[in-house]
């Protein structure tokens, strides 16, 4: 053994005599580390900023809590995290309470979230101003987004608790000031599950149709009694803003007292400082309508009644103006009878001319001068000697003129070839059969000879092996084609 060595530094691990600290395992280890841990802090409460965070697809949550001189990591399981009451953010101080263990795989500790609050009313302002930033930023509370509220909407429906007091006080003063046909949401208005329920009954009065079997809201009111701003947070959830900003109907936010303030209000088309005020907003005072109403009726009677007697006033003034209607007839009558007068003269003097030319006219169509211009006509005919051959060349030429045409018609008549032993063959249809495809095609034929017609029955002989042919003796014979078959000989 060399002497530069120690007797401590050895090669090889053994277990000296009385060595009673065997060697562990890495996994013996942190296994004995783990339940340590969580045997000595099996529950605990940490306060610090959320840092890092993260949801993984799975549900999982993860992130960092920390302070100023350390960090610790923590892991929220889905279950847990489904239950969380408002949506952890970056920068949040939170206060998570569960226990710690460790990691083995990183050698690490961590703290296993069972739950997570918000440290104060101080975080809870935090996180409501991140949000409200973030969705001033969108134009969520522009006001060119905000819709008229109607004067006198006929069904109002409100999203509130079925069982609170608010839904009381808004139907209590409904009924006093203008009775209206309500649709109550019943929802949760805090705690686990509240923001979507009020989130869903937005959108499901928003996506109501209008022919639909229940009658869709004209106006909408999201109430909900006063409390602290934990009570009311879930008017500030982001899925309930964005509900809000997103409903079709005009909608009236009137959550808490006239001091407390939610996203919702700011996302609403017209806030109500109390859920009661909501309702004096939706419908005006029926009485107080109705009286209007008949002031104006009566005021507008009293108009058309001044109006009438002003009226009748002039009218009078200007008769008593105005000539009688004798004097203003008068002339015309007069010019009338002037008018009267001379038709009657001018009437006279027509009829005197007419005769006058009617009796001028007569003379001139006695019976003895219509036979002298007969007669005169009759002696300019006889005198008339036309020589025949004027009206006979004419004739002749149109005679040769036609018989040319015949000759030519003769020539080109498809009748003609069948005088001399042909004959014309023709479809069932009456259609020419020219080729041997047409002819194959129709089946039937019809052979128009010279004394009448033979019908006939075509047959394909195409794929017939053909004879041998035997050499032509001279070399124009093989120009000549022969008939197809016999009966084809015989025909043509």
């Amino acid at each position: 053994m060399d002497d530069s060595l120690s007797l401590d530094a050895k090669l090889l691990a053994e277990s000296g005599q009385g060595d009673n600290a065997p060697p562990l395992s890495v996994s013996e280890i942190s296994g004995a580390l783990k339940r340590v841990v969580e045997d000595r802090f099996g529950y605990v409460r940490i306060r610090g900023e959320i840092s890092g965070f993260k949801r993984a697809a799975s549900g999982h949550v993860y992130l960092a809590l920390k302070d100023d001189k350390a960090v610790i990591d923590g892991v929220m399981w889905k279950g847990n995290a489904g239950r969380l009451p408002f949506q952890p953010e970056d920068g949040i101080e939170v206060v998570v309470s569960g226990k710690l263990t460790t990691y083995p795989g990183r050698s690490k500790y961590q703290v296993v979230i069972d739950k997570m609050e918000l440290a104060g009313e101080g975080a809870l302002m935090a996180l409501f101003e991140k949000l409200k930033a973030k969705l001033l930023a969108e134009g969520l509370f522009d006001q060119d987004r905000k819709k008229p509220i109607p004067f006198l909407p006929k069904t109002i429906g409100v999203v509130t608790s079925p069982t609170g007091s608010v839904i009381r006080d808004i139907l209590h003063r409904l009924a006093d000031r203008c009775p209206s046909h309500v649709i109550v949401w019943p929802v949760l208005v805090q705690g686990e599950g509240a923001a979507k329920q009020i989130s869903h009954a937005i959108r499901g009065f928003s996506e109501m149709a209008p022919d639909g079997p229940v009658a869709r809201p004209d106006l909408v009111i999201v109430a909900r009694g006063g409390g602290s701003i934990e009570d009311l947070w879930s008017f500030n959830e982001e899925i309930v803003v964005r509900a809000v900003a997103d409903c079709t109907i005009p909608i009236i936010s009137a959550v808490g007292h006239e001091t407390d303030t939610t996203l919702c209000d700011f996302a609403a088309d017209l806030r109500a400082p109390t859920p009661t005020a909501a309702a004096e907003m939706a419908v005006p005072v029926r009485a107080e309508w109705l009286a209007t109403l008949s002031e104006s009726k009566a005021r507008m009677a009293r108009s058309v009644q001044r109006s009438l007697n002003t009226a009748q006033e002039r009218l009078e003034a200007q008769r008593r103006l105005m000539p009688a209607l004798t004097d203003l007839l008068r002339p015309h009558q007069q010019r009338v009878d002037e008018t009267s007068e001379r038709m009657k003269y001018g009437m006279s003097q027509n009829i005197a001319h007419a005769r006058s030319r009617f009796a001028s006219s007569a003379g001139a169509l006695r019976p003895s001068i219509l036979k002298q211009r007969l007669a005169r006509s009759q002696e300019q005919y006889n005198r008339l000697d036309l020589p025949v051959s004027l009206v006979q060349r004419p004739l002749d030429e149109a005679r040769q003129r036609l018989d040319s045409l015949w000759r030519l018609a003769q020539q080109v008549s498809p009748d003609g070839p069948l005088k001399r032993g042909y004959a014309r063959v023709s479809g069932p249809d009456g259609s020419l059969i020219a080729n041997r495809a047409a002819a194959i095609k129709a089946g039937d034929l019809d052979l128009h000879f010279q004394d009448g017609i033979v019908g006939a029955t075509v047959t394909d002989k195409a794929s017939a092996k053909p004879s041998a042919k035997p050499k032509p003796a001279h070399p124009l014979a093989s120009r000549v084609k022969k008939p197809a078959d016999d009966r084809q000989k015989d025909l043509f």
